[in-house]
């Protein structure tokens, strides 16, 4: 089996091996992967991070070896906090645009080490401390929303929750769906600010998450990343109290 790592600010992980293809998540700068299938322009991935599959274009990144592989899975390297920064490769100073969640490989001194190349950093790096979860879900405050997108340019509702929780430390699956089974249940009275909030379609399936605020509300992605009003039935838009999202569950991953 071969493996890889991201070498690009943000990439298109998609269904189907065709540029058309949806994109169902995206891959960040520093983030490494088993390679699964190889075509001629397009290679199929499953990342370590949360084992999502797709496939990305075979230009957009660097071939690593197993050993390369292990040791980005047993260490616990810093994630970036800047909404969007730069890192700058050494021996050619070419700089990269990376944005909030991007992995530091290796990271020392300011400096970055993927196999032969280091690059130089001097963003924020994230704290890794559930204490700052909320000010991070609000640096993302009006980010648009884009399916399978996780970034400041564009991301999905639980693109959103899962970067967010990253920075601090925790881990979640890339899907809502795959979500709501972390965690404790909490009923929706018991609430507190920075559990997880999941709403349904009619058929009773996770088709949303936000993440809980004080007095009632909830910072979510739907249309931007955006506050809105949380009540016992579900979202209320702050500007006109519809009913947006039925709520399903709250389970806690802070305690």
């Amino acid at each position: 089996m071969e493996y890889g790592i991201c070498i690009l600010g943000t990439i298109p992980l998609r269904n189907e091996a065709n540029d058309q293809s949806e994109i169902v998540s995206q891959v960040l700068f520093g983030q490494h992967f088993k390679i699964l299938e190889i075509k001629p322009k397009w290679i199929k991935i499953k990342l370590a991070t949360d084992n999502y599959e797709g496939w990305i274009c075979a230009k957009q990144y660097e071939e690593i070896t197993y050993e390369d592989y292990d040791n980005l899975c047993i260490n616990d390297f810093p994630l970036v906090s800047s909404i969007f920064t730069r890192i700058q490769k050494l021996n050619s100073k070419e700089s990269i645009p990376i944005s909030m969640g991007a992995t530091l490989p290796f990271f020392n001194n300011g400096i970055v080490k993927i196999r032969k190349n280091k690059f130089k950093f001097s963003g924020d790096i994230a704290s890794k401390n559930s204490s700052d979860l909320i000010n991070y879900a609000f640096k993302l405050l009006n980010a648009p929303y884009l399916w399978g997108g996780k970034s400041i340019l564009g991301i999905d509702c639980s693109g959103f929750t899962q970067l967010v929780f990253s920075l601090c430390g925790i881990y979640l699956p890339r899907d809502a769906y795959q979500q709501v089974k972390m965690g404790e249940s909490v009923n929706i009275d018991s609430i507190h600010p920075a559990d997880l909030v999941f709403f349904k379609n009619n058929d009773n399936k996770i088709n949303h998450v936000g993440i809980a605020l004080e007095n009632n509300q909830i910072i979510h992605a739907s249309g931007k990343v955006r506050v809105d009003n949380l009540s016992k039935e579900g979202i209320l838009l702050t500007s006109n109290k519809q009913l947006t999202h039925r709520l399903h569950s709250v389970k806690r991953i802070i305690e």
